[in-house]
């Protein structure tokens, strides 16, 4: 938004100090980020910038921390893990919280609100807590320590996102498509595949990438749940800061922030594309 031709001196002087304080914001969100990715490009194991490093001497950097970590048996089984559990959970949560979503959207709901804050309690409630409870009630169940377990972990982390995505993406949606097309003779399950899964699409698929990105990132429930055969990337990620430092955490951890920023930017687009459909003027 730019600032109007109108505006006094005063409004010209917090128009800029507020986009200076973001900035100022974002610099000191992103530093950690800049200091992580170069240093995993060292060709020496220490977690600092060697002299050849700052003097930018090509020498002074290597892949030799990614190739430690594509080499690695241990890492590898840890990415199959994470996997496995991630696009699972994934799932389950996209298609748990769309159906309470459109459970949440109907105006004849009892207890809205209240059922609203238990779904999104996950959000809530810290996660220390939330995993010392799964580890006693799954260890009841006979399902700790198994894949079975972890993936019920995460789809319970990853549902409130999906559950709110799609539930704002249902505040604009036109029930009069829905019963024109039971007044043509359109069955409601027809109806739901045919009109409302198109229209709220883009809200399902934005929540699950943001329920795939708290499975990825997810360590201190897998901890309390998962077992030996079970460990994830953060896992491996924690156990290697915990029993040997390598540099090769760092690698991953660069990894990482190239797929949440992947991520990110398709969540990012999915909104704007949604809004453009919705014929809403993106910002």
């Amino acid at each position: 938004m730019a600032l109007p031709s109108y505006a006094g001196p005063l409004e010209t002087f917090w128009y800029y100090a507020f986009r200076v304080f973001c900035g100022m914001v974002f610099i000191f969100l992103i530093s950690p980020l800049l200091i992580i990715i170069p240093l995993s490009f060292n060709v020496e194991p220490y977690f600092s910038f060697t002299e050849g490093m700052l003097a930018l001497d090509p020498d002074a950097y290597s892949l030799r921390w990614y190739q430690e970590f594509f080499g690695s048996e241990r890492w590898m089984n840890a990415i199959q893990n994470t996997f496995i559990v991630a696009v699972c959970s994934t799932i389950l949560s996209m298609i748990l919280g769309t159906l309470a979503a459109l459970g949440l959207s109907r105006s004849e709901l009892p207890f809205k609100g209240m059922i609203m804050g238990f779904l999104i309690s996950p959000m809530i409630v810290p996660l220390i807590i939330s995993a010392a409870g799964m580890f006693f009630f799954y260890s009841s169940m006979g399902i700790s320590q198994s894949y079975l377990g972890l993936i019920l972990a995460h789809t319970a982390l990853g549902t409130p996102f999906v559950v709110i995505t799609v539930t704002a993406t249902l505040s604009g949606f036109d029930y009069n498509l829905v019963r024109a097309a039971a007044s043509l003779g359109a069955t409601p399950t027809y109806a739901f595949f045919k009109i409302t899964v198109p229209l709220i699409l883009t809200g399902v698929i934005s929540g699950g990438l943001f329920a795939l990105m708290t499975s990825v990132d997810e360590v201190v429930v897998a901890i309390f749940i998962a077992g030996a055969e079970q460990r994830t990337v953060p896992m491996q990620m924690w156990a290697g800061i915990r029993e040997q430092i390598s540099p090769t955490i760092l690698a991953v951890a660069t990894l990482l922030v190239c797929m949440s920023i992947l991520l990110l930017s398709t969540v990012e687009y999915l909104r704007r594309r949604s809004e453009t459909i919705r014929g809403i003027t993106p910002h």
